[in-house]
């Protein structure tokens, strides 16, 4: 896989994975329907982020989206494909630069930044993920680990190879 190629849905698997590979994810606009969504799952009710009121006489002047749901969204907008990429290890240097508002657009873009085999069959590796909103600022950043597959190997079945397709949940077409 050449450094300058974007994979935007199934990534490739490890031993095909170079440093410097990158990939964007398409956008996702935050709501008001996340935010207290969020704020309802967590607890979190801020008044930066529950408080219209409140937030107007605050320095970022609006009601802003939580970082840590931010940085949930940023891992969901990754093209993870559940075949190759089997568990998130760590999350590292989560830095947010910018608030992120009701009615921002953030994509993510991620680069391969480390590689490091763990045995036959996974890899750990380090994705530099950059959050941008849409005016391509940058509003967060963060290095992530994950497990890798090394290679695929499809499980055998009565002596023959199951079809390696993702089923109609994995992929969505159930959910659209």
């Amino acid at each position: 896989m050449s450094t300058d190629t974007l994979w935007r849905e199934a990534p490739p698997y490890f031993d095909d994975l170079e440093i410097g590979a990158a990939m964007e994810s398409s956008g996702r606009t935050v709501t008001e329907y996340d935010v207290v969504s969020f704020a309802a799952l967590t607890g979190d009710w801020h008044p930066q982020h529950a408080d219209a009121a409140w937030a107007a006489d605050s320095p970022f002047g609006r009601r802003i989206a939580h970082g840590m749901l931010v940085l949930s969204y940023a891992l969901g907008l990754l093209p993870i494909d559940p075949r190759v990429v089997l568990a998130l290890r760590s999350i590292e240097s989560a830095v947010l630069k910018r608030p992120v508002g009701l009615g921002d657009t953030i994509r993510v873009r991620a680069k391969v930044t480390e590689m490091r085999p763990l045995g036959d069959e996974t890899g750990l590796v380090t994705l530099g993920v950059r959050i941008v909103n849409q005016e391509d600022q940058l509003v967060a950043r963060m290095e992530i680990v994950v497990v890798w597959r090394r290679e695929a190997s499809l499980p055998v079945v009565a002596g023959a190879a199951v079809d390696d397709e993702l089923s109609p949940i994995q992929d969505g077409r159930l959910l659209a």
